[in-house]
């Protein structure tokens, strides 16, 4: 039987490179990535299951009823959650299970589950996270302004995770994780 794998959450404001550094980590087969499910529309290129489980918002208040989310929390006028079945599935394996998720989630996993591990990705600077945002032109000027608006108020709350990491490339962000997941896996034999 597997040992009980390890609940990681990855947090920080939009435009911090989350999603790419989470990516980097995925190259490594001892990983697993629990795919947030929201009522957001998909931008660019962005396909059902991959990026996020695309649903409406009448479906996500029902998997609400049912218990079928670890969390949820509301950004931005849309839902975003975390489903159940598979990270429950992928610790019984053992597995490190990577949920990246709003600082609202990780306060609620943090509940839920006080034994996870919580990593903050700062960006460089705030002037590196605006350019980042307007890089990727994909949203208006408005919801760009927001982003950065809700970024001031997200980036103090990294006081209460367990590390904070800068993201100042995507390979050193990466390999500075994996090495806390594997110091927190060798502790724990």
């Amino acid at each position: 039987m597997a040992s009980e794998g390890i609940l990681v959450v990855i947090s920080g404001p939009a435009g911090t490179g989350k999603g790419t550094v989470v990516a980097k980590l995925m190259e490594d087969d001892g990983f697993r990535l629990s795919i947030s499910a929201t009522t957001r529309a998909p931008r660019g290129a962005e396909q059902d299951g991959v990026q996020y489980h695309f649903l409406t918002k009448e479906r996500f208040e029902k998997l609400i009823s049912e218990n079928g989310f670890i969390e949820y929390a509301q950004y931005l006028d849309n839902y975003y959650g975390t489903p159940r079945r598979p990270v429950e599935q992928w610790l019984g394996e053992g597995r490190a299970v990577i949920l990246e998720i709003e600082v609202q989630g990780c306060e609620k996993i943090k509940k839920l589950r006080p034994d996870c591990i919580s990593i903050f990705i700062m960006p460089p600077s705030f002037e590196e996270l605006e350019r980042r945002l307007r890089n990727r032109g994909t949203e208006t000027e408005d919801k760009i302004l927001r982003r950065l608006a809700r970024a001031k108020e997200e980036m103090p709350l990294s006081e209460g995770y367990d590390y904070v990491v800068v993201n100042d490339t995507v390979d050193r962000c990466a390999e500075e994780i994996k090495e806390i997941i594997r110091k927190l896996k060798a502790a724990d034999r």
